[in-house]
């Protein structure tokens, strides 16, 4: 094993390992991406990163950009926020986003909508088993309760103080975490009202690719869904990838689906001219 006594032989261990990837890592420059979709461009990736277990990522995303999200190993469970990138005020509305489509199961095809009646993302593809749009997050108490610990530097973080870490990385608070949408972990609501636990039925490498509407920030925690039943903090890793695409067009056929996501598409339109406008006042 190398020696690192010394200022002069960590300095020399540290830049060995130059060139070695971890598992967990995001790639820099994301132009050396290693996860291309086809047709795109090495140059046209935005982002790529694996985000370990009880880890957390954000990033901002723009209009027409799409974003891979993958349950390489088959037992990831992700929570997902979304905030309008220019007015982070509005963000993700999980109960607007069921109530308004008329759907509370998420697969592709569904809209992602805000407080505002806007789009901020749509899913055009999905292999998943299933979501999740009803459970809250994990908590510290939750977790303490649960596995005997809970804090984020600990063994079993817990998903709202991840939020409250990453958050505060592009200037927001934890006040600004709102309820999020549950990846990759099936749950349905029974004829009594209560929740069934399908947990996750998908196959290793199930994918769910969203679109951006607008310009979005998105944050994530990677940690045990809130139902699951092992008493072992079990979760696996999960794949992000981001590339550059063209916005939504007129005849898309999500766009065009039903007359409340029409509306909510051209909600977002109009407000995206009128910031346009305001910026070349």
């Amino acid at each position: 094993m190398t020696s690192t006594a010394t200022t002069h032989e960590a300095r020399e261990h540290a830049r060995a390992q130059d060139g070695t990837r971890a598992d967990v890592q995001q790639t820099v420059p994301t132009a050396t991406a290693t996860r291309v979709p086809d047709g795109v461009a090495p140059g046209e990736m935005l982002w790529e990163e694996t985000v370990g277990a009880g880890g957390y990522a954000v990033r901002r995303l723009p209009r027409g950009a799409r974003l891979r999200l993958t349950d390489r190993l088959g037992d990831t469970s992700v929570q997902l926020l979304v905030f309008n990138a220019h007015q982070t005020t509005e963000r993700l509305n999980v109960a607007d986003t069921v109530k308004i489509q008329w759907q509370a199961y998420l697969s592709a095809g569904q809209l992602l909508l805000s407080d505002m009646g806007r789009v901020l993302m749509s899913i055009i593809e999905d292999s998943a088993a299933g979501h999740d749009t009803f459970n809250a997050m994990s908590n510290l108490r939750w977790n303490v309760e649960k596995y005997g610990t809970g804090s984020v530097h600990a063994s079993c973080p817990n998903a709202r103080d991840l939020f409250a870490v990453a958050l505060t990385k592009v200037g927001l608070e934890r006040r600004d975490i709102h309820p999020s949408v549950n990846l990759f972990k099936k749950v349905i609501v029974a004829d009594d009202g209560s929740f069934t636990w399908h947990g996750d039925a998908s196959e290793p490498g199930a994918d769910v690719v969203l679109r951006c509407e607008t310009d979005v920030l998105v944050a994530m925690t990677v940690t045990p869904h809130v139902l699951d039943p092992r008493d072992a903090y079990t979760v696996t890793p999960l794949d992000v990838s981001a590339w550059r695409g063209e916005p939504t067009p007129p005849d898309d056929p999500i766009r065009t689906a039903s007359p409340e996501g029409h509306r909510a598409f051209e909600n977002t339109e109009d407000w995206i001219l009128t910031r346009a406008e305001e910026i070349g006042r």
